[in-house]
């Protein structure tokens, strides 16, 4: 009786170690087969599911240019021209359109105080002072028009002397 214990014992191991391998592994048991045109518009399905691309986003280029003056004592020292855009939710650039006088007015409020702070003085591009400019940009925009403002991209920028 004995030797037909230890086969049965071995069985019973092997079966749970394997199940145990299985779990732990994420194997996945077999679909079941489907047939015909079920089988087809499941498959098409999935297909449309995953080449899904997420939405992208849209940029919206400000109309005209922000012209920041630099002052010094009480003479302007120099200009700072800017071209800025903002990444949005895609279809909401009407929205942006809508309100671009509110939005260019918050905008200005934030670069003329980082003018007056000295934001624009010495290397002003260095990529430190950009993102706090930017980082208050955003802020600005997003008080203005909600969340659909992702970012702020400063597309053009030049300080000329005076």
């Amino acid at each position: 009786m004995k030797p037909f214990i230890i086969p049965v014992v071995m069985l019973v191991v092997g079966l749970g170690a394997g199940a145990g391998a299985g779990h732990f592994l994420g194997g996945k048991a077999p679909e079941e087969a489907c047939e015909g045109e079920d089988c087809e518009k499941k498959t098409a399905e999935e297909k449309d599911k995953s080449e899904k691309p997420e939405e992208t986003p849209s940029y919206v280029r400000l109309q005209n240019q922000f012209v920041v003056p630099v002052v010094k004592g009480e003479s302007v020292r120099s200009l700072v021209v800017m071209s800025l855009s903002l990444e949005t939710e895609a279809g909401t650039s009407d929205q942006v359109y809508a309100i671009e006088p509110k939005l260019r007015d918050a905008l200005l409020r934030v670069l003329f105080d980082h003018a007056h702070i000295g934001g624009f003085d010495g290397p002003f591009t260095e990529s430190g002072r950009l993102s706090l400019l930017r980082v208050a940009l955003l802020e600005a925009a997003q008080a203005t028009l909600g969340p659909i403002v992702t970012d702020i991209l400063i597309t053009d920028i030049v300080r000329q002397e005076v």
